[in-house]
């Protein structure tokens, strides 16, 4: 009887910590979809991205861990249902317990956390839509596991898959909203290569910047072996088109093939500050359109 005991608290533990990171993520994701939802005109583009990234892993998390949790919880009520042991519903008892006590932490930790965002200058739309998920989300959870710790749902297992299908519904629901605000896999490969590139064309352009730092701009070689030496030529990722490289009349310009457009303060992403004593005039320029384009740089 230990051993089964010992078995049910593991299965109850797990149902509890899979319910747990499944509430988290569930709100990490609604959070981020309302954040792309209703766009505040002071987030930088880190912070939109975060926002994706944020939807990508919450969408990710849910589908591994909420099945699981659903599956445990199906087995612990069986087990419950079936057995009479005192000692395992003691055991169990006490962990739901423990995990109101945590619960109830959880709404007000991210209550504050919403409440401060609201004080700080999040909008109003954002801070009421975040105040409802959280008392749908942790309050639904909360309200259940409070009514299965007096024993409620033992004796009306309709009610509580009919609880569970709710919270079924909701996920799907959500799920299928962050699927329909993030970016599908090919077009986040897309990105990562064009940040890629972008990378690729930064190290150009300080190879080039050493160049005329030691030799001035009397004369510029005319591919871009001529300024690597050591090093070979940074080429384009496979299915791009090459990177190419021209002089011009006021210093030279960079060209590269992106999938789609790209536009934030360029001050704000490198925060460099203009010298004249800079070899090139405008170097922390990467704003970007979608197909081929060229940056333009101006030499001092």
């Amino acid at each position: 009887m230990e051993n089964n005991t010992a078995k049910h608290f593991v299965l109850q533990l797990g149902s509890v910590i899979t319910l747990y990171l499944s509430i988290s993520f569930l709100i990490v994701l609604l959070f981020s979809v309302i954040n792309l939802v209703v766009p505040d005109a002071i987030e930088n583009y880190w912070q939109i991205e975060s926002n994706s990234s944020s939807v990508r892993l919450g969408i990710a998390m849910l589908i591994v861990f909420f099945p699981t949790y659903l599956i445990l919880t199906r087995q612990v009520n069986v087990i419950r249902r079936r057995e009479d042991n005192s000692s395992y519903l003691g055991l169990t008892k006490w962990l739901m317990y423990l995990s109101l006590l945590i619960g109830g932490g959880v709404i007000l930790g991210d209550l504050v956390a919403v409440i401060l965002a609201f004080l700080e200058g999040e909008l109003t739309t954002r801070f009421l839509l975040k105040a409802g998920v959280l008392f749908l989300v942790v309050g639904g959870a909360f309200y259940y596991y409070l009514q299965d710790a007096r024993g409620f749902w033992l004796t009306r297992e309709n009610a509580s898959k009919s609880y569970a299908y709710g919270m079924t519904f909701v996920v799907v629901l959500s799920l299928a909203a962050g699927f329909f605000y993030s970016e599908t896999p090919a077009q986040v490969r897309e990105m990562r290569l064009d940040e890629e590139q972008i990378t690729d064309l930064r190290d150009i352009q300080y190879q080039i910047e050493n160049y005329l730092a030691m030799n001035g701009t009397s004369s510029l070689p005319t591919t871009l072996e001529g300024f690597y030496s050591d090093f070979p030529v940074p080429t384009a990722p496979e299915n791009r088109e090459p990177y190419s490289y021209e002089s011009t009349a006021k210093g030279f310009k960079l060209c590269a093939t992106f999938s789609a457009n790209y536009n934030m303060d360029s001050e704000m992403m490198y925060g460099r500050p203009y010298d004249s004593t800079y070899p090139i005039k405008n170097p922390d320029n990467w704003n970007y359109k979608q197909g081929r384009y060229c940056f333009e740089r101006v030499v001092n």
